[in-house]
């Protein structure tokens, strides 16, 4: 099993220390504690930020300057020197924007953002033994990775290319102007996603800051032609309410059932020896969802806190009613009820997605699919079970795909049918990504083979089999291209269903 970092309040965290009776009292690890202080202060501050230095209050560099200074505290609060990382890369990717060639400049900024940040995930190894923390320098690292990639990217496109050899949605987001220094700092580093993200567009950043996020959008749907008039400024509260309260309840569920099943049990005597080959079947389906309320209630606070700002409304739906999913980084009910890959994947890690499909995907003239996958891998890191569930996800995907081409269209002819065919493939759909994802949180290579051989690496052969035997009908070109961008998203093959 992967060793646990000493427990040494020192060596744990770099971050600041004075939550640490907190911590004692709770029984969490202090950089949990300083993680989830930095976002409910950060959710404090975005409704202040919203209503006191409202576009119509304050100028943008009011609002840029305030923003990136909160998120620099935050950042230091939590990481302690750590976070000099981070303002490194953030300063040196700067210098390559305005001293790089428009045609070139995404080329120099993707290799000094990744190079950094595998050199600081391969001496993550070094520093924390393999051990499993919530909160270290490396989560944001690869957020502002994101983020310095995506916008030299489309600094390239709007500066470097021609308006017609572009997409429609590289063309909306297209940067025609290089960023000043306070904006490309403000971007990165900004109270709001500097600690636990999503990545988000430029342009979407800027317009929210400048009070123009509302109107554009509005716009992009067509506001007036769809009937409704005027410009409204609709309040998030309702959906910051809803997704505060769906935080909640992800951290208690966090709380409770991972200290009850613990990643750690799937490599435990009873469970590798004794156990029958169902009760392994269920306790791997237990522990691994106990594992993921970690990410709901992170991601989720993440998107409340830029709702409460003012910052993720996305249109409008049938009935004018606002949305603000634009940061939303998953869908927990269609996660819950997928019943097949494509729709587990399109609804978990949603912004890092659309990240691959921006910088990678859409962009490399040969074997995207593969370069996608690398890609992938290199961001989330160098540890083993990473390598492991990518791995596993492929063939696991590829399988799931031939069974649904061939069998699916049986089971439609009936709502009866089509009910048992949607609850047989949840079911599949639930385990399949309980056994693919499993490496991905035990990190090393001991426990993962464990776990495998103990489950006789029941999937991998079904899987194989299933691709030797079964033929695989081919998609529609639109269909395949966004299975294939789904298929390799980071987190998405650790988490595999279709």
């Amino acid at each position: 099993m992967a060793a646990r970092p000493p427990t040494s309040l020192s060596y744990r965290t770099t971050g600041s220390t004075c939550l640490h009776p907190l911590s004692q009292l709770l029984g969490i690890p202090l950089d949990q504690v300083n993680f989830v202080a930095c976002q409910l202060f950060a959710l404090s501050a975005a409704f202040w930020f919203r209503i006191y230095l409202h576009p119509g209050k304050a100028s943008p560099e009011v609002r840029h300057m305030l923003a990136t200074i909160l998120g620099i505290y935050f950042v230091v609060f939590c990481f302690g020197w750590y976070s000099v990382h981070l303002f490194v890369l953030v300063l040196m990717c700067y210098g390559v924007l305005v001293t790089a060639s428009a045609s070139s400049v995404h080329r120099y900024s993707f290799l000094v953002a990744m190079g950094y940040l595998t050199i600081c995930h391969v001496s993550r190894i070094y520093i924390f033994h393999y051990g499993i923390l919530t909160t270290d320098f490396s989560g944001p690292l690869m957020i502002v990775t994101q983020k310095i990639t995506t916008l030299a990217f489309q600094v390239h496109d709007g500066l470097g290319r021609k308006a017609e050899d572009l997409s429609a949605e590289q063309h909306r987001l297209a940067v025609k102007e290089k960023p000043s220094l306070l904006q490309y700092l403000s971007y990165h580093l900004n109270f709001m996603s500097v600690i636990a993200g999503p990545c988000n567009n430029f342009k979407d950043y800027v317009a929210f800051i400048e009070g123009r996020h509302v109107h554009m959008k509005l716009l992009e749907v067509n506001w007036k032609q769809r009937g409704f008039h005027g410009l409204p400024e609709p309040s998030p509260t309702g959906a910051v309410i809803q997704k505060l309260c769906m935080t909640l309840m992800s951290l208690l569920l966090f709380l409770t059932l991972s200290k009850s099943f613990p990643v750690t049990f799937l490599t435990d005597d009873w469970f590798v020896h004794k156990a029958n080959f169902l009760s392994r079947l269920w306790y791997l389906y237990v522990v691994m969802q106990a594992a993921k309320p970690k990410y709901y209630f992170a991601w989720t606070l993440a998107d409340a806190v830029h709702n409460a700002a003012g910052f993720g409304f996305s249109g409008v739906d049938a009935d004018g009613n606002p949305r603000w999913d634009l940061l939303s980084n998953l869908n927990i009910w269609k996660i819950e009820t997928a019943t097949s890959f494509k729709m587990y994947l399109a609804n978990w890690n949603i912004q890092t997605s659309a990240w691959l499909k921006c910088v990678c995907y859409e962009r490399v003239p040969w074997y995207p699919t593969v370069l996608t996958f690398v890609l992938s891998a290199l961001w989330h890191g160098v540890y083993p079970g990473y390598y492991f569930t990518f791995l596993t996800g492929v063939p696991v995907t590829l399988a799931a795909r031939a069974v649904r081409n061939n069998y699916r269209h049986h089971f439609l002819s009936s709502k009866a049918q089509k009910f048992a065919y949607d609850v047989l493939t949840w079911a599949a759909t639930q385990l399949a990504v309980s056994y693919t994802a499993a490496p991905f949180v035990m990190l090393a290579v001991e426990p993962t083979v464990s776990l495998y051989k103990s489950m006789f690496f029941f999937l991998h052969i079904i899987c194989l089999l299933i691709i030797l035997f079964l033929p695989i009908k081919p998609h529609q070109p639109q269909t395949l291209s966004k299975c294939k961008v789904q298929m390799y998203s980071p987190n998405s093959v650790k988490k595999k269903a279709d």
